[in-house]
Formats: C-alpha cells, structure tokens, sequence
C-alpha cells in the first residue's frame, strides 16, 4: 500500500496537479511517525511512509497550508488592483495556483468535511485521497475510537472501494454508558482523578481538528487562562469542560485527543458525552458525515426543548 501512495503521489506531482504532499513521515523507529509536509519525488522516497502506526489525523494540517495558498492568491490579486491603480496599462501578475494532497482515513475525511463546512479549508486548494484506516493493513479491524468508518468527500479512493464500510468496534458510547450508570459522587472522583494527571501541555487542542480558532480563549493574555499550570483542581476542570463545550456538533469522535494524551486522560469519553446528550436532546447528528446537515445549534425547530428547562431522559422520561 505505502508503494501504491507514493507513486500516485509522484505521478500527481510530476503532472503539476499537485505542488504539495500532506503524509506522513518516519523517524528513528517504527512506531515514530510524524505528520509530515513533501515537495519532491525525492523526499517521498526518503521519508513517506504508510503503516499501521500512522494514526495521526492530517486534516487539520490543511487549515495552515490552505490559508497560506489563498493570502498568495488575495495579495497577488491587491498587488495587481494597486498596479492598476498607478498605471492602467499594467499587466496583471498571474495569480499563484497551488494544490495539496492529502491523503485521508476514514474517520479523517469527516474531519476533513467538517472543516469545509466551516470554511476553514478552500477545498479548490485540496486534493484528497482516501487510504484504508491504518489497522486494517495486517488484516485487522478499525480502530475503536473512531465514529466514521467510510470515506467521504474524496478526490479519489486507494485501497478502499466507494461505500465500504470499515468493521470495529467503537467502545466509546459503552464506556459513556457505564459512567452514566455511576453515582454523581463516583463520576465527579472519576473524572477528578483522570483531569488531575493533566499537565496543561495543550497536546489535546492542538492536535483536534475542531479546534482552529485564530485565538484560542486559553491563548487570551486578558485571563489567568493562559497559564500553562492550573492551580486549583477547579482550573483543571475548566479547561476541559470548556474545550469539551466549545467542540460540541463538531467533534468528528477521530479520539486524536485521547491518542496524543501524555497522561493517558480518555477525553473522547467527555466529548462522547456531550455528542449523546445533543443527539438524545435535538436529534441525531453525526459531524462530517455530509456536507448538508447541519448540527443542533444552527437549526432550530419549535418542539426544541427550551434551554430553560431540564430534560428528562430517563427510562420512562422523554418529555419535558
């Protein structure tokens, strides 16, 4: 499979479709695998690799590299607007066309769709491929975490046939389930004793895909939130909660923050929750499954329930 990327890479490469190859890359050992960015037929021999440790979400890579393609495009078209503007009989400089590959799994492309949906990536800038989910290389399942299990929004498929659907077992609804089932007391010392192992190192943030804002509130010189060590056990759960809150409807469930976690703190069953209680509330709704349906809190119908009153979900609830 890795022989199959590379050279479709190549041959995008040599043909000018694409200038740029979003992929990963190896490092000292097997399982030290790095998102990576190539330019070259040679750099794709020497550093591109595709196994099963690449589990990495490349999605999100595309929002800088995107934004970068369209400052050139807008500041050439100004340049010329400005030349114009001193001499009329100005040739207009051609405006600078780039592509990207990318190569995406599964559960990759939701992300990847999610972010078109917020307009976060020009999608003219973006050649996508779809490749199998990287456990399923050696004959195994997909991977637990992940809630899409099918390709979508792809330029073109490797490995991987239209519709195919990818078989594993997603735990994290039985999980959810099972926290569900605690008391509130067992729940609050579960979720303390996973959030007090947190070292503030923002791995979580910056590696979710759902997370892009220009200037992320924990960024904010304004607050005491920018510290890079919470205090009290309090901050420690702001910060969660808050990045949880600010995710909902369009977390993708790809579990890169639980994966990239030095603490080994299961985030994506706090995200999972809150997907569960919005689905159970206003409806099913998975993110980056198309790019029509849109989440709960850009929809509105009049047997919403209101914000100000508490639903009742239990076994014999389901009414206001």
């Amino acid at each position: 499979m890795q022989e199959k990327l590379i050279a479709r890479a190549k041959e995008l490469l040599a043909e000018g479709k694409v200038q740029k190859v979003v992929g990963w890359s190896k490092g000292l050992f097997e399982d030290d695998i790095t998102p990576a960015v190539f330019s070259s037929a040679e750099e794709l021999d020497k550093g591109f690799v595709f196994n099963k440790y690449c589990k990495a979400n490349l999605s999100k890579y595309l929002v800088k590299i995107t934004r970068e393609i369209e400052v050139k495009k807008s500041t050439t078209r100004m340049n010329n607007t400005m030349a114009k503007q001193r001499d009329p009989n100005a040739q207009d400089a051609p405006i600078p066309s780039e592509v990207v590959l990318v190569f995406l799994k599964p559960n990759d492309t939701y992300s990847f769709t999610q972010l078109l949906k917020e307009n976060r990536i020009t999608r003219d800038d973006v050649y996508a491929i779809g490749v199998p989910c990287q456990d399923t290389l050696d004959g195994g399942n997909a991977c637990g975490p992940c809630a899409g299990k099918t390709h979508v929004s792809c330029d073109e498929l490797i490995g991987a046939e239209p519709g195919q659907v990818y078989q594993g077992e997603n735990k994290t609804m039985e999980m959810v389930a099972k926290l569900e089932a605690m008391t509130d007391d067992e729940r609050f010392e579960f979720w303390r004793g996973e959030m007090s192992r947190c070292i503030r190192c923002n791995a979580c943030r910056n590696v979710c895909p759902a997370c892009t804002c220009e200037k992320c509130v924990f960024d904010n010189n304004a607050l005491y939130t920018t510290q890079k060590v919470a205090e009290t056990s309090f901050e420690e759960n702001l910060f969660h909660i808050i990045r949880a809150w600010h995710v909902t409807g369009r977390c993708t469930g790809c579990g890169e923050c639980s994966r990239v976690c030095p603490q080994n703190i299961p985030l994506h069953l706090l995200n999972g929750k809150m997907a569960k209680d919005i689905n159970e509330i206003y409806g099913p709704y998975q993110a980056g499954a198309d790019m029509e349906s849109k989440p709960a809190m850009l929809r509105f119908e009049e047997n919403d329930p209101e914000t100000t009153i508490v639903y009742d979900r239990s076994n014999n609830g389901g009414a206001e």
